[in-house]
């Protein structure tokens, strides 16, 4: 048996989420569908981050075990055209039997775009979050070096959460304005179910103007998650990378960004 990572693209509005469940149309389905039409035997994917329904990914890492030799080519090209066109695998690589895409990560990193001018975009409905009151990018950035650090982040844990833990090691959080989009811009060590679209809806409130800076951290430290923001739309979140020891490709994005995505 050989193992394989593979990075994989997708826009997440039409599906379920990354995991297979029962009666929904998911995007592990659509991938394992896929590479069982080219191995030629049923496949079953683990991935780094399993990311809910309609959220984005850039970057998603998977691993699959397989006993046929095929060419890297098939992996990647072969695959696409058994996948939809809102799925994509961008790269394949062969490694070591003890990988894991879960496991072996160091870090996931996110990008949450926010739409952020008086009227929706035909355009950019599904692919960002739209929020008409005008925000603050430099308070909302400020408030958000509050996260950084191992910190107990039950202030931002979904009620469904099955993590045995709420520590986390934000290792940056970056918010910057482009034009009329929003970015936040944020990576740790894991992330905590809905814990990315959390902070962000505690952001916008101080974006608004609504809450001070120092809110953030007041709320933070109590641990309360109804203390805190609503959770931000799911449209706007993409799961931008993730980080291994060893050299994988790095995602690329399209639309302009000044400063490291690092």
């Amino acid at each position: 048996m050989a193992r394989f990572a593979l990075g994989i693209e997708y826009r997440g509005v039409a599906y379920s989420g990354w995991q297979r469940q029962p009666h929904a149309d998911s995007i592990q389905e659509r991938v394992e569908f896929a590479l069982s039409q080219v191995a030629d035997h049923a496949v079953e994917t683990v991935c780094a981050g399993r990311t809910d329904a309609g959220v984005h990914a850039l970057g998603q890492v998977v691993h699959f075990d397989t006993k046929v030799e095929r060419p890297d080519k098939a992996w990647v090209m072969g695959v696409n055209t058994h996948l939809p066109d809102d799925i994509r695998v961008r790269w394949v690589k062969l490694v070591d039997e003890d990988f894991s895409a879960r496991f072996s990560a160091t870090a996931r990193h996110y990008w949450y775009w926010i739409n952020n001018k008086a009227q929706a975009s035909a355009v950019f409905t599904g692919a960002s979050a739209w929020h008409y009151q005008q925000l603050d990018a430099h308070k909302m950035h400020q408030a958000a070096q509050y996260l950084l650090g191992e910190q107990d982040f039950s202030t931002f844990r979904a009620a469904q959460c099955q993590s045995k833990t709420a520590m986390r090691n934000v290792i940056h959080c970056r918010v910057s304005r482009h034009n009329d989009l929003v970015l936040v811009d944020i990576k740790a060590n894991a992330f905590l179910h809905h814990m990315v679209r959390n902070i962000v809806g505690s952001l916008l409130l101080i974006g608004e103007g609504r809450e001070p800076v120092e809110w953030l951290a007041s709320i933070l430290e109590v641990g309360d998650r109804n203390l805190a923001g609503p959770t931000a739309p799911a449209n706007g979140l993409y799961l931008f990378g993730v980080d291994y020891p060893q050299e994988f490709p790095k995602a690329q994005w399209p639309w302009p960004f000044s400063g490291s995505t690092d």
